[in-house]
C-alpha cells in the first residue's frame, strides 16, 4: 500500500472541498461547538481512505473515550490541517443543501481513491475508527 500516494489523493480532495466551502458558505467560527458530539447531538463519520491520510501525519493517534473529539483542546482544533470531510464541510452556520452535496461528492471521490488504491472502503463514526486504530 502506497500511504503517501493516498495521503496526497486525500489531501486533494481536502484542499477541493476547503475552496468549494470558502466560495461558497458562511466561514468557520473556530468555536469548536460542533466537536463536541455529544453535546451538539452530532456524529462525524470518516472513511479509510481519510484515516490512512488521518495516521499518515498524526503520529500519536489518540482513542475517543468521551462524546468529544479527543484533538479538541481549549475549543481548538490540534489537528486543523489533518481534520476530516465532514469537520471540513459541516459548518454550525452553513447551508444545510450545500453541506449535503458537498458530503456527497466528497464520499465519491473518497471511494474512488478505494477503487484507484485497491483499498477497502468503509465509511465509520470517528469514535469507531478511532479506537480501532488503538488496538
Amino acid at each position: 500500500m502506497n500511504r503517501d500516494a493516498i495521503a496526497a489523493s486525500v489531501q486533494e480532495v481536502y484542499n477541493w472541498i476547503d475552496a468549494e466551502v470558502a466560495n461558497n458558505t458562511a466561514a468557520c467560527d473556530a468555536c469548536g461547538k460542533c466537536c463536541n458530539f455529544q453535546a451538539y447531538d452530532h456524529r462525524l463519520y470518516v472513511t479509510s481512505p481519510e484515516m490512512i491520510h488521518f495516521t499518515a501525519n498524526v503520529t500519536d493517534p489518540k482513542p475517543m473515550t468521551k462524546g468529544y473529539c479527543p484533538y479538541l483542546h481549549e475549543g481548538k482544533c490540534t489537528v486543523h490541517p489533518f481534520r476530516f470531510a465532514g469537520c471540513r464541510i459541516f459548518l454550525c452556520n452553513g447551508d444545510s443543501d450545500l453541506q449535503s452535496s458537498l458530503s456527497e461528492q466528497a464520499l465519491q471521490k473518497l471511494k474512488n481513491i478505494c477503487e484507484k488504491f485497491d483499498i477497502e472502503y468503509y465509511y465509520t463514526d470517528l469514535k469507531t475508527a478511532l479506537n480501532k486504530n488503538q488496538s
